[in-house]
């Protein structure tokens, strides 16, 4: 069902009516984020073509062949112990990694939560980056050849990178000062599939204490035996994930375990921390007031 929901991805944003809800695609070459204290988690070779741009003024970056984490940490005095991992989404062609990776981990942080923002690796793209451009165009109109398309399932080398995450995290919770009972993960569009395909794996020393996938798939998704809490959010005009229907929620009701589920009434994709004049504004507090309401900000000793 993955396959199928992840080959639809391909085909939609093909689509003109996707194509029209598409920013300008206004390109522009950028450096890459200078955020102090990157983890390499040792996955992956690292090649020298990866590439950071902006596209419509957001930084992003693709070509990804070793994954990361830029860590994000409260003061200690607003510390409460919780921690998310951020993945950012963009089709495994690359990520999002300003609007759906470092804005939201910044204000996690503000709030108290330690975010560590996860570049994972991603399909290879052509290496000029004038192609590049060019082809991702036509990707997400349906208008001329490309050399790449979105997969068909989370890429195992990004699941990987994924479970590297959620281990370091968790192995280094002393040094960072955090609970890993309260260590989640929070994944947005193709970050929402990696984030629920580790949940899903469920391998015993990478197991987030709750996950949070953002207007990401709504199809059946494995649900483990334990199922940790889920928070999942999208918007009903959403073009890609809209009208898939609820299945993913009942699959976690079916089994019993604790889901929040917010439909609003619009907003788009890829909205990050919110579409300004949309009901998508500010819903992160609805996530923050969800975390408290499931003890994952309670102070511990």
């Amino acid at each position: 069902m993955i396959r199928a929901v992840a080959a639809s991805l391909a085909l939609v944003l093909a689509c003109p009516a996707f194509a029209q809800a598409l920013p300008e695609f206004r390109f522009s070459d950028a450096a890459p984020a200078d955020y102090p204290g990157v983890i390499r988690l040792g996955t992956g070779p690292g090649q020298p073509s990866e590439e950071w741009f902006r596209q419509d003024g957001a930084l992003q970056v693709r070509n990804v062949a070793e994954a990361t984490l830029t860590p994000f940490l409260p003061r200690p005095q607003s510390a409460t112990g919780a921690a998310v991992i951020v993945a950012p989404g963009g089709g495994f062609l690359g990520l999002a990694i300003e609007d759906e990776g470092f804005r939201v981990a910044r204000w996690l942080a503000d709030h108290g939560i330690a975010a560590f923002v996860l570049k994972y690796r991603v399909l290879p793209t052509p290496a000029d980056p004038l192609t590049f451009r060019r082809e991702l165009v036509a990707v997400r109109t349906g208008k001329g050849p490309a050399s790449f398309r979105p997969p068909a399932d989370t890429p195992a080398e990004a699941l990987a990178d994924g479970q590297a995450a959620l281990r370091h995290v968790l192995t280094h919770a002393a040094d960072y000062g955090i609970d890993p009972a309260r260590t989640g993960m929070m994944g947005f569009s193709a970050g929402a599939f990696l984030a629920l395909s580790v949940t899903a794996a469920d391998a015993p020393d990478a197991r987030p204490a709750f996950v949070a996938p953002i207007y990401g798939r709504q199809a059946p998704s494995p649900v483990p035996a334990k199922a940790p809490p889920m928070f999942a959010l999208i918007a009903a005009d959403d073009p890609l994930f809209g009208r898939e229907g609820f299945a993913l929620v009942e699959g976690w009701r079916k089994a019993g375990a604790p889901v929040e589920f917010h439909l609003l009434q619009n907003g788009g994709h890829g909205f990050g921390l919110g579409r300004a004049g949309t009901s998508s504004a500010d819903w992160i507090y609805s996530f923050h007031r969800w975390l408290d309401v499931n003890g994952m900000l309670h102070r511990k000793p």
